[in-house]
């Protein structure tokens, strides 16, 4: 194929999320066992964002977790990034409808290339993107590129449970449950079948913590979310800059 995994792989990536913008929500609820609003919850507690502070958000999807900052914020400029344009459409409806169009910007892009300047934010944040992306090690570097000295990224990600019974009740739910329920939701059996698949290959909460630490990212912490079904990573880019 030439360019090897990576262009297959955004391809198809890249159509699976603009054929089911619609219900993304409705299958995130299902996914997480209607956890992620308190994942959420607990990585905003942990980010404690001042006012003022401002913000990227990687695959920002139907914005859910943009908007949350923009609210913790209160005045900090928020973009949001995507490349599935049906996903923007659906989350720019939710800018709107709460009045923060002033406040967010939100733009069709490439996680793997930023079209930001350095150092151009206090956070920026990937919530349930990083398992899609081509390189996720390119995605990470470039997002500490873009942060400011001092700032932190952050990642919000799907996980492998490694305790039970977590672990066979979860791998039970994805490789039999969740694409039979996706068949009824968004009538998109194949596209929701890759999820445990992208899962197998995604590094473990730990090894993840150790790739942050690899791209330079220092004072790296890494919680289990749910029996580890979720995991949060967060680091901070180093701060000597004057």
């Amino acid at each position: 194929m030439g360019s090897g995994e990576t262009k297959p792989k955004e391809e198809f990536v890249h159509s699976v999320f603009q054929s089911i913008a619609g219900k993304y929500d409705v299958m995130n609820d299902i996914l997480s066992f209607r956890r992620h609003k308190a994942w959420r919850k607990f990585t905003m507690k942990k980010m404690n964002m001042s006012k003022g502070d401002t913000g990227l958000d990687l695959c920002c999807g139907t914005c859910d977790w943009t908007l949350a900052m923009a609210e913790a914020s209160e005045t900090g400029h928020m973009h949001g990034l995507d490349f599935s344009s049906n996903m923007l459409e659906v989350g720019q409806t939710k800018v709107d409808a709460v009045n923060r169009q002033k406040q967010i910007t939100l733009v069709q892009g490439n996680a793997m290339s930023l079209p930001f300047e350095d150092n151009s934010f206090d956070y920026v944040t990937i919530g349930f993107g990083l398992r899609n992306v081509p390189d996720l090690r390119q995605v990470l570097s470039e997002m500490k590129r873009v942060v400011k000295p001092g700032g932190m990224v952050v990642c919000l990600e799907l996980s492998k449970p490694t305790w039970q019974p977590f672990k066979g009740i979860y791998y039970f739910y994805f490789e039999q449950v969740l694409p039979n329920l996706a068949k009824l939701f968004a009538k998109r059996y194949e596209q929701y079948k890759w999820l445990p698949d992208s899962l197998a290959l995604f590094p473990g909460r730990k090894e993840l913590a150790d790739i942050f630490a690899e791209t330079g990212l220092q004072q790296v912490q890494a919680y289990p979310l749910t029996g580890g079904v979720a995991a949060l990573h967060i680091g901070t880019k180093e701060n000597q800059h004057v």
